[in-house]
């Protein structure tokens, strides 16, 4: 059984009975009248291929309180295309896929990007924008959810806890984020959340001083998840960012715009797996050293934000706080796992912590090096007082692809 706790900045929601999921589905269904909801689905064409994406279809057929669902589909040519429309023809509810290779939204992301409003390189958060900015031109959705397509463990029960409180009349939530234990075959998993972000947010709290921003990105109980929902008035200023930072960067745009009071994050699952990615300790431009660059990239740029003076000596100081405070937590889950009865590779966090020790300081450099980098593309108000009709022309863009004999 979940705990309770409460005392924090943000809402938590709790699994503290394992209520019956066809309860809250009746319920959402009645929500549904005043607050109409939607799905988006990022995914690549080699996710079609796998067990994962199948069975989340399966399960998201019985669903019957959405209006739409917004399928991004990335690296697929026109056979692939044809093939994925086939495959997502299973849905009972209205959808759309956004054929983001096609001619058509390349036709159109060039044109945005010759005003450099449109993401400079392919990947879930160009995905994931132009899915938004889709959802926003249909207008059918109140609110709208967000989750991965490799999920192994899905079950539709996820999708109901992640939008049952924006989706609710009653209650004034924004924004939610979902929250789960990252275990599977009998051993911990999220290598980056645990021992990359968790131990530096504490480090960069004794380095740079307590603040809002710290507290409120420490209160999230996975902070990595993809998993998230929200009211749709929430989209027109958020700002995605393009790399690996998406997910840090979604909390922080939303700890911008958005009162804590009306964010909240739920726990959607007892254990949750996912596709794997590689260390990749030879490659700093893939895998999970790439992954855990862009994070603390987009740490450092909001910290910046908020007038903290980012330079190189502090990063060695960061370095060395966070190398002890991760070999800390590290005592800590390797305890939390062996009474568990669960499997715990000391070895291998170790080396975990060193190669995300030499992010931090790489991360740091590059930083220092390009301070005016923008890893975030322009929201779409933005971009629709440039374009005024782009919304429209988008819509029509992906009516045109999905309508195609």
């Amino acid at each position: 059984m979940s705990e309770f706790y409460q005392d924090g900045i943000i809402t938590n929601f709790h699994n503290l009975t394992r209520r019956n999921p066809e309860e809250l589905e009746y319920e959402l269904q009645v929500f549904s009248g005043q607050n109409s909801m939607g799905l988006i689905l990022p995914s690549l064409f080699s996710e079609l291929e796998g067990p994962a994406l199948t069975h989340i279809i399966d399960e998201l057929s019985q669903v019957n309180y959405l209006t739409e669902i917004v399928i991004g589909l990335d690296r697929a040519d026109r056979e692939q295309f044809e093939y994925a429309r086939s495959f997502f023809s299973r849905l009972p509810q209205r959808h759309r896929i956004l054929w983001n290779d096609g001619p058509r939204l390349t036709a159109l992301s060039e044109e945005l990007a010759a005003k450099s409003l449109a993401p400079e390189e392919p990947g879930k958060g160009r995905n994931v924008w132009f899915c938004i900015g889709y959802a926003l031109a249909s207008r059918r959705s109140a609110c709208i959810a967000l989750h991965d397509c490799d999920i192994v463990t899905y079950s539709r029960e996820m999708l109901a806890r992640l939008l049952y409180p924006v989706a609710n009349p009653h209650f004034h939530y924004d924004f939610c984020k979902g929250y789960y234990a990252r275990v599977a075959n009998r051993k911990l998993n999220g290598r980056v959340g645990r021992l990359l972000v968790f131990p530096l947010l504490k480090s960069l709290q004794k380095v740079y001083g307590n603040s809002d921003y710290l507290d409120y990105m420490r209160s999230f109980r996975y902070p990595l998840s993809g998993e998230f929902a929200m009211r749709t008035h929430v989209l027109n200023n958020l700002r995605i960012p393009s790399d690996w930072g998406l997910e840090i960067g979604v909390l922080s745009e939303i700890h911008r715009g958005t009162a804590t009071s009306r964010i909240c994050q739920v726990d959607i699952a007892d254990n949750y797996d996912h596709k794997h990615q590689p260390m990749s300790e030879d490659n700093p431009d893939s895998g999970l050293q790439r992954m855990a660059m862009d994070i603390t990239k987009a740490l450092y740029r909001k910290l910046a934000i908020q007038g903290v003076a980012i330079t190189t000596d502090a990063f060695r100081v960061l370095r060395a706080t966070y190398y002890r405070t991760a070999l800390d937590m590290i005592d800590a889950f390797e305890h939390d796992a062996k009474m568990n009865g669960l499997a715990f590779d000391r070895h291998g966090e170790e080396l975990a912590v060193e190669l995300f020790s030499d992010v931090i300081t790489a991360s740091g450099q590059a930083y220092s090096e390009s301070p005016g980098d923008k890893p975030f593309v322009p929201s779409w108000n933005r971009v629709q007082s440039a374009f005024p009709d782009i919304l429209e022309r988008l819509y029509q863009a992906v009516e045109a692809d999905n309508d195609a004999a």
